[in-house]
């Protein structure tokens, strides 16, 4: 007996555990629930701490680094967990089309899933006058052109036609619009404001709308970048990465107002000026990023970085611990780090590790970098939408460069009526060497950094446009140098002014006036005794007012971008001259800074512009 009562339990506990295993073997397993940052119907808040709670500090420095596509191929980027990456100024994958661009976004993209959380990257690039890093795309005026248009909801809509083209390439962050409030026309930049007082660059700030959209993770939607935060238009003597000499009424009455509209917005992102605020490195400026960027204007996107900006704060070659350190500290939640991506990275951990940067600080940054992440809709949709691609370059938003141009001529003068030139008037003369140059009329920051002289891109030159304009029977000759022009022609058409430059090499501490190449085709135009018309394709005010004299007209084209065709609208009646001056036309480059209300006599006065 007692060995059977004994027995029996134990044989009832092997038939209950077989039965047991046979039902676990008949029932699926049980699917881990997804994560909360998985979710698309969770509020994007819980998304971000969900995800922020997952993530190792090694994961929260890789987000808070931004690399040069040349540096960091898909898979060293995402090896490296690395959060964001950028094409500079001229880099671009071969071919240069749209379609490459997708395609290596998308490769990007595909190696970021791959990791184990899979957080997407955001991948940035400077179109500031359309999607100028690519070929064949539509090239806009720079932002002098569209300042002296001064019409808002044309550079709304510039904005939507440049955002469909980024996202047809996949890319889903534009570091655009520059709403610089540019003071001294010596500075290389100066095309890349709208205007010397805060009034334009304010109300352009509709570019961001027109980029964002209404919501960030809407159709063709891209992330806007307000930038460079701030006065990097008022440094002492127009230098590039200089210092900004003047007290905090003035920054705030001058250069603050822009990125108040743009915050006001709801810009995506806002990147720190190499320049310095009466001698402090902006990309080290606490009181301007923390407390007035991100405290008194309550600013919630990502503050980011400048090419290179952090190794420029000593003024040493490449960047120490105490520059990482202190440019974190101060706010910024991305560093653009093109090369030394690595390096940053260990550095950051370093200072991290040490406490002399907070968790929270890094936290602060995870949580404003991956909220727009969400918002773009990346983790649900992080492929290149290909129904965009063919808007690169396409008719209609080529039509919306040409009214933009034509938008943005300003005549400055016209001695007896002699514009709009009749369109049957027999003989034409054509000369200068900006006249038959996509190149020279693009300006910088098109397909390369500096830009350059040429064809580099698809488009319709100003000859081009004189050409489609005039009647059948009006023959339009063209000489670059002037050479066989004679009394037989009705009138001469010279397009001078620069040639393409960008930062640092477009500031012109010295003269600003025309070059010999340009007076010495302008004096055989004027010993023909013809009327002659100069149409200036410049990035700023040029020095001329000792020349003006011999011009019958004179019209300020800027920098068209690819579609010259628009100048010709206007010098030939097609559509009347309504641009404005968005700068002060200097008597002479003496007279620089000179601006609107600081008592200098002007050749041109700001706001100054006829019409027929």
């Amino acid at each position: 007996m007692t060995r059977l009562l004994r027995s029996r339990p134990r044989r009832a506990g092997l038939l209950l555990t077989a039965v047991a295993c046979a039902a676990a073997a008949a029932t699926p397993a049980v699917a881990e629930p997804t994560p909360v940052y998985r979710d698309a119907s969770r509020p994007v808040a819980d998304r971000v701490e969900d995800l922020l709670s997952r993530m190792s500090l090694q994961d929260k420095i890789g987000q808070m680094t931004q690399a040069e596509r040349e540096a960091a191929d898909p898979a060293a980027a995402a090896e490296a967990g690395i959060g964001s990456i950028l094409s500079g100024g001229g880099s671009a994958p071969t071919p240069n089309t749209a379609e490459s661009w997708a395609d290596m976004y998308d490769a990007y993209q595909r190696a970021a899933l791959n990791t184990p959380l899979g957080i997407p990257i955001l991948y940035g690039v400077d179109a500031v006058h359309g999607h100028n890093n690519v070929h064949g795309a539509t090239i806009f005026p720079h932002n002098i052109g569209l300042g002296a248009a001064n019409d808002p909801e044309l550079v709304e809509r510039i904005g939507r036609a440049t955002a469909e083209e980024v996202a047809g390439t996949g890319i889903d962050w534009d570091f655009a619009p520059c709403l610089c409030v540019a003071r001294n026309d010596r500075w290389g930049r100066t095309y890349e404001s709208f205007g010397e007082t805060p009034e334009r660059p304010t109300a352009m700030a509709s570019l961001v709308t027109g980029l964002q959209g209404s919501s960030l993770d809407g159709p063709a939607s891209v992330m806007a970048t307000a930038k460079h935060y701030i006065g990097d238009g008022g440094t002492t003597g127009g230098e590039d990465q200089g210092n900004t000499e003047i007290d905090e009424a003035e920054l705030r009455a001058v250069h603050l107002p822009p990125f108040k509209a743009a915050v006001e917005r709801g810009v995506g992102s806002v990147m720190i000026s190499f320049s310095s605020w009466n001698g402090v490195k902006m990309h080290v400026h606490d009181y301007l990023i923390n407390d007035v960027l991100k405290g008194e204007l309550g600013f919630t996107g990502l503050v980011v970085s400048d090419w290179q900006g952090i190794d420029k704060i000593d003024g040493e070659e490449g960047f120490t611990a105490a520059e990482v350190r202190d440019s974190i500290n101060a706010g910024l939640d991305m560093i653009m780090v093109p090369y030394d991506y690595q390096e940053f990275m260990d550095l950051l951990r370093q200072e991290v590790e040490a406490g002399r940067v907070p968790m929270s600080r890094i936290d602060d940054a995870n949580r404003r970098i991956l909220t727009k992440k969400f918002e773009l809709g990346l983790f649900e949709n992080p492929f290149t939408d290909r129904s965009f691609t063919p808007t690169v370059g396409s008719p209609e938003h080529r039509e919306l460069a040409r009214q933009a141009v034509r938008e943005s001529q300003v005549l400055l003068k016209n001695e007896g009526g002699v514009l709009p030139l009749p369109k049957d008037s027999g003989k034409i003369f054509v000369a200068g060497k900006n006249a038959d140059d996509i190149g020279n009329q693009s300006g910088g920051w098109t397909i390369s950094w500096q830009g350059e002289s040429g064809p580099i891109t698809p488009g319709t030159t100003i000859l081009e446009g004189i050409r489609q304009a005039v009647a059948p029977g009006t023959e339009v000759t063209y000489d670059r140098d002037g050479n066989g022009i004679d009394s037989s022609y009705s009138a001469a058409i010279a397009v001078v002014g620069e040639t393409p430059y960008a930062e640092g090499e477009g500031d012109r501490p010295e003269g600003m006036g025309l070059d010999e190449e340009d007076r010495a085709t302008l004096a055989k135009l004027q010993e023909s005794g013809v009327p002659v018309i100069v149409v200036m394709v410049s990035g700023r005010p040029l020095d001329i007012a000792a020349e003006l004299p011999n011009w019958d007209a004179l019209v300020a084209a800027w920098l068209p971008g690819t579609e010259g065709a628009g100048v010709a609208d206007v010098l030939f009646g097609d559509h009347e001259p309504t641009g404005t001056l968005p700068m002060t036309w200097m008597v002479s480059a003496d007279q620089q800074p000179i601006n609107e209300g600081d008592g200098k006599s002007p050749l041109f006065p700001y706001g100054y512009g006829l019409t027929y």
